[in-house]
């Protein structure tokens, strides 16, 4: 899972605020094993492998965007500077027509995004869901590239989705 991929001249304005992003420890942690081909299983961990590629979508819809440490200290959530924190919630699908390929040959990432005033307060959801397919010949180099496809789709998707949300406006 990686970073957005999309078209320059499609891309939204950055919107002219500081925001900041807050990963569970634990949500890192959290190892997903999905259906892959034959009747195999795969295994990742979709809060670790997307966060960078996340990271970079804030970073192109946001004037700066910082890493939240522990949003309940509100100390150090003011002398951040954010205006908004956005906590991503990740889920993940994964099959294969196959019944001799283990890798997924198609692959969803939905990506919920709670966006909150520094006082925890909802300000509004931003909800994608990424697909990403691949063939056999595709992968037998890229086990993961239905999976990348997926990443790249859905952040791409958020990017749009957050220049054209009218309540992150200043």
């Amino acid at each position: 899972m990686c970073s957005p991929d999309h078209n320059e001249a499609q891309k939204p304005a950055v919107v002219d605020r500081t925001v900041g992003y807050y990963i569970a420890d634990a949500s890192r942690a959290i190892e997903v094993t999905t259906g892959g081909g034959g009747g195999d299983k795969v295994r990742y961990f979709p809060y670790r492998d997307l966060e960078p590629g996340f990271y970079k979508a804030l970073s192109e819809s946001f004037r700066d965007v910082r890493k939240i440490q522990n949003p309940a200290d509100a100390t150090a959530v003011a002398a951040s500077g954010i205006s908004l924190l956005i906590t991503p919630e990740i889920s993940t699908i994964s099959s294969s027509e196959s019944l001799l390929t283990w890798p997924p040959t198609q692959f969803t990432v939905n990506l919920v995004c709670k966006i909150t005033d520094t006082k925890g307060v909802l300000v509004t959801e931003v909800r994608v869901s990424g697909y990403g397919q691949a063939t056999f010949d595709e992968f037998k180099s890229n086990f993961s590239l239905a999976a990348v496809r997926a990443s790249n789709n859905a952040l791409g998707l958020l990017i749009k989705a957050l220049g054209e949300t009218p309540a992150l406006r200043p």
